[in-house]
Formats: C-alpha cells, sequence, structure tokens
C-alpha cells in the first residue's frame, strides 16, 4: 500500500509502495556495498523526513502535492537502498531507519540543512537533486545488478525533483528584488556543503569504477548543470569555502541530533506496532 508522509511522525518504510523489483530473490550486499547503499539511503532517508514538514504548509496547494510527491519518491529510493544495506546484516529497513543512532547513520550534511523559508528548503532541493541525477545514471551501468535496478527508477524521478527545483530558482530569482535577493542567499547558504557529495574516499575507491562511481567523477556534470541553470537565473556559482562535513564518517551537524529523536520516537515507544 501507499503512505503518506506525516510531518511530525514517520512512516513505516515496509508500508511505502516500492515499485523496484530487487533482483535476484535472497540476494546479499558484501559489506562495501551495503555500507555504500547505506550512505544513500541515508541521504534520501532524511531528506524525505524533511521534505514532510511542508506538507500543509507550501505556499500552494499544488505545490503541497508537488512536495508530497517528491517525499514519497525519496522514501522509496530510501525504502529500495536500505533493504539491500540490511541484506547484509539481516535487518530490515525499519531497523535501519529508527534503530541507529546518530553517530551510525552516514548521510551527508546538506540533507540535514534546516527547511528554513521556502527558498532555502527549494536551494537545497536543486542542489542535492542535480547531485543524484548524476549518481543515478552512473549507477544504471552498475555491475551490481541491484544497484543498477534500483538507480534506472530513481533517475527519472530524480530528473523530475532538479526540473522541479530549478522552475522555482527562475521563478523566484526572475520575481521581486526580495525573492530574488532570498533564493540567492539560500543558495550561498547550502552550498558549502556541496564539497562533501564528490569526496571520494577507501570504500568508493575500491568499489569504483565498475560498481560505483567515483563521487568526484561526478562533478563535472553536476557543475555544468548547475552553471547552466544559474546562467539562465543571470547569476553565477558561489565561490565560498566548503564546510568541513564529515558525514559519510558518522559525524554530523547538530542538526540531525533534533531531526532524529522527532523520526524515530514513534517506533522506539511502540516497538513493533504497525498501522
Amino acid at each position: 500500500m501507499s503512505a503518506s508522509p506525516a510531518p511530525h511522525g514517520q512512516v513505516s518504510l515496509e508500508e511505502v509502495e516500492l515499485d523496484v523489483e530487487l533482483p535476484g530473490a535472497g540476494h546479499v550486499a558484501s559489506p562495501d556495498v551495503a555500507e555504500y547503499a547505506l550512505r544513500l539511503g541515508d541521504d534520501s532517508l532524511i531528506l524525505a523526513q524533511q521534505l514532510g514538514w511542508w506538507v500543509s504548509r507550501a505556499p500552494e496547494l499544488e505545490e503541497d502535492m508537488a512536495l508530497a510527491n517528491i517525499t514519497l519518491d525519496l522514501l522509496g529510493h530510501a525504502r529500495a537502498l536500505l533493504h539491500y544495506a540490511g541484506s547484509a546484516s539481516g535487518k530490515s529497513e525499519d531497523d535501519l531507519a529508527y534503530f541507529r543512532d546518530e553517530p551510525e547513520f552516514r548521510c551527508c550534511w546538506l540533507v540535514q540543512q534546516p527547511n528554513g523559508h521556502f527558498g532555502d528548503t527549494i536551494a537545497r532541493q536543486l542542489l542535492f537533486s542535480a547531485y543524484q541525477v548524476q549518481l543515478y545514471a552512473a549507477l544504471a551501468s552498475s555491475d551490481d545488478p541491484t544497484l543498477q535496478a534500483i538507480a534506472a527508477k530513481a533517475s527519472r524521478e530524480v530528473r523530475y525533483h532538479f526540473d522541479h527545483a530549478g522552475g522555482w530558482l527562475l521563478r523566484l530569482a526572475g520575481g521581486t528584488e526580495l525573492s530574488r535577493g532570498r533564493i540567492l542567499q539560500s543558495i550561498l547558504d547550502m552550498w558549502p556543503y556541496v564539497a562533501e557529495l564528490f569526496d571520494d574516499d577507501d570504500l568508493t575507491a575500491r568499489l569504483a569504477p565498475t560498481t560505483v562511481p567515483l563521487p568526484s567523477s561526478l562533478r563535472p556534470g553536476f557543475d555544468v548543470a548547475i552553471s547552466r541553470l544559474f546562467a539562465r537565473a543571470g547569476t553565477e556559482p558561489p565561490n565560498v569555502p566548503a564546510a568541513k562535513a564529515a558525514g559519510r564518517r558518522g559525524r554530523h551537524s547538530t542538526l540531525l541530533g533534533y531531526l532524529l529523536p522527532e523520526m524515530q520516537s514513534l517506533a522506539r515507544r511502540f516497538p513493533g506496532a504497525s498501522w
């Protein structure tokens, strides 16, 4: 069945409709692939939790629906990836989502940034979906059939996410002086967290290039897509120092410490409960 995101609760990931059929019954991820899938699953899970807050709060009804659909797309990605990550340890996607503590999460800092005003959310979504477009396009050629299947479906969805956020960037940057100033400031505020998305490390070096792409190899495509969009908006990518983010190693901003208790509270208070 399909589930609707709750602004201040959580949805059991096993109740989120998943269109991807994981190939190979009983296919178990290797420890390295499981750790990689965990990173991507955590990214999508945390961003979905953030976007769910906007349901009933967006500036227009159509945007309520759009953000809800993006949230459900990301929950579907999270379920697929966390399911695969858990196959190496016998844990379910719900175990990984709701019964890990902050240092055990591997999400990037960009998805942890607060919703702020609507422009902040759009800036975060724009930059992250631009990265995901490059990521899933590359993973569609993975020699791991499960990652390949997940990427094949997710690629179509994240292209919509990028187009949606890009449309809002152009609308806000081309609007009033106030809307332009706010969206450009939002981009500036989110930009320091982009660099972490493209950091290579020992894990990706072991898996690249046949199973996963090196993160650094995705940066040129990201830069081209963002630069073209920014040119249409009459601006340029910011030139600011990168944040010293280490989410992939379990070192997070203080923001995740506030988000996780809200997301996990129901599951931890009533273990095993179902809708």
